[in-house]
């Protein structure tokens, strides 16, 4: 089964790139970010043209996130993460699709740092962490997807040193985000791609995407029986570079139907 998440950046304005993109990529479950639209305003009609089901959580011109099938009815578990009644950005959707919880996500970007964005930022995180808790060890496959809005290393940056007043890689974000594997997630991405450099995003200036001057900020997160099942993932990098485009790429993963044998190691490997 392949699973991606897409930042659009404004699923209207961007809906022929992104119709585009899932008629040649063909995953069969998508979870999308930053609709920047209300919920009458999705184009429900032009995904499900394609075959696909949808739910969606939208806000005016601001965030929004959605999940796609077309293997399979969704059933919505939950919209908005617990833990803060007056929160109303639409930024987390959850829902069982095929046998797998799929949480979409759109973590808060949190500039500037310092200040009420940062801090609203860590407050989130903080909802997330013990909302996440509570599913990792489910027996079911459950992979968390989408912006997450922080570079984990170095390593996932162009150029790190210009990034260190930046909310996407303050030391409190990144250490948040190292908290969430140490509660047993599987970054896929780079669990599959330990040593090479993956970016999903790219500023619209200074050719920023030509120079490949990017940041890794988009993530697939699996619980054990998901990670027991990857086989592949890449970043989709082509849709960046088509016309009026969003400054994302999309990033998939490809589980398997049942858990992976992977050969152990000889002396010949190592």
């Amino acid at each position: 089964m392949k699973i991606a998440t897409y930042n659009v950046n404004g699923v209207n304005g961007r809906l022929p790139v992104l119709l585009r993109w899932m008629e040649e990529a063909e995953p069969e479950i998508v979870c999308l970010q930053e609709l920047k639209a209300l919920d009458e305003k999705f184009p429900e009609h032009a995904i499900r043209d394609l075959g696909y089901d949808a739910i969606w959580q939208g806000q005016k011109s601001w965030n929004g996130v959605a999940i796609l099938s077309r293997v399979g009815e969704i059933h919505e578990t939950r919209r908005g993460l617990p833990g803060d009644p007056d929160d109303t950005h639409s930024r987390y959707i959850e829902a069982a699709v095929n046998g797998i919880l799929i949480g979409g996500l759109y973590l808060p970007n949190g500039n500037p740092r310092p200040g009420p964005k940062f801090d609203y930022k860590l407050r989130w995180f903080e909802r997330l962490h013990e909302h996440l808790a509570g599913l990792v060890a489910l027996d079911a496959p459950v992979v968390i997807a989408g912006d997450y809005n922080v570079m984990p290393t170095a390593q996932d940056v162009y150029k790190p040193e210009r990034w260190l007043d930046d909310a996407l890689f303050a030391p409190e974000v990144r250490e948040a985000y190292a908290r969430l594997l140490d509660q047993g997630w599987t970054d896929a991405l780079r669990h599959l791609h330990p040593h090479e450099t993956i970016y999903t995003f790219w500023k619209y200036w200074r050719g920023a995407f030509e120079r490949d001057a990017g940041l890794r900020i988009d993530h697939l997160l699996l619980n054990g029986p998901a990670a027991r099942r990857l086989v592949a993932g890449e970043v989709d990098r082509a849709p960046r570079g088509w016309e009026k485009t969003s400054d994302h790429a999309p990033v998939w993963i490809e589980l398997a139907d049942k858990p992976v044998r992977r050969r152990r190691k000889t002396k010949e490997d190592t």
